[in-house]
């Protein structure tokens, strides 16, 4: 099983609600990693190099090699609590995994020669994706990176379907990823929405009179006969 991802992390020693905060200022990120039979460790992590790796798709669905002062061990990602208002990671969570041992994977789709598909370049088309990843499970060494999808013969109102993925090889959908019998649709290319510019109701009313007749455009003309005895 090999890595592009690599996070230094140390012991962590001081626990509560004044450490963590403590800890945070100092610009670290509280960890545990679980999982592979082993006993839970909290580790910190540096709060940079944290953010740096999440910012990249392919991290969130990585191996990830996490060196400590013990070792090195490898882990993917499970959950990232982030602050609701600010850029700051409040805490983190990795499983440690085994070679032998399947894996359940959210995994991204990629959408490929949506900028070539005729549906989009010839008929001025809107590519829309209703699914985004996909639930997968398989063995660490076939952990994809993402999953190709190829959108580039679509035509204007052509979709494709989940049964249209071709899935890599070692790669299962879960039971949960979809309903037995259906086939959802994962990529579209639709026409784009026109909005029709609305009339304002002022503007209407200047051109329609109170009765229902249309207003004269022209003031009635003044009588000079009158009053010029």
């Amino acid at each position: 099983m090999s890595s592009n991802y690599v996070l230094d992390a140390r012991s962590r020693e001081a626990f509560g609600t004044s450490a963590s905060r403590r800890q945070r200022l100092e610009n670290q990120v509280p960890a545990v990693v679980y999982g592979a039979g082993k006993d839970n460790e909290t580790l910190i992590l540096d709060h940079h190099q944290v953010m740096h790796s999440l910012q990249r798709e392919a991290f969130h669905s990585a191996i990830i090699d996490l060196k400590t002062q013990a070792g090195s061990q490898q882990v993917i990602l499970r959950q990232v609590q982030m602050h609701p208002h600010r850029p700051i990671v409040l805490h983190i969570d990795f499983q440690r995994i085994k070679a032998t041992e399947t894996l359940h994977m959210k995994v991204p789709l990629h959408f490929e020669g949506a900028d070539v598909a005729p549906g989009v370049k010839m008929d001025g088309g809107i590519l829309a994706h209703p699914m985004m990843e996909l639930d997968i499970t398989c063995l660490p060494k076939d952990l994809p990176e993402y999953i190709a999808l190829d959108v580039s013969e679509m035509q204007m109102n052509d979709s494709l379907h989940l049964s249209d993925v071709q899935l890599p090889e070692g790669v299962e959908l879960t039971a949960t990823a979809y309903h037995e019998g259906d086939d959802p649709t994962v990529a579209i290319i639709t026409a784009p929405k026109v909005i029709e510019e609305e009339v304002p109701e002022e503007a209407e009313e200047d051109e329609v009179g109170a009765d229902g007749t249309e207003a004269d455009s022209e003031p009635d003309a003044v009588d000079d006969d009158k009053g010029g005895e």
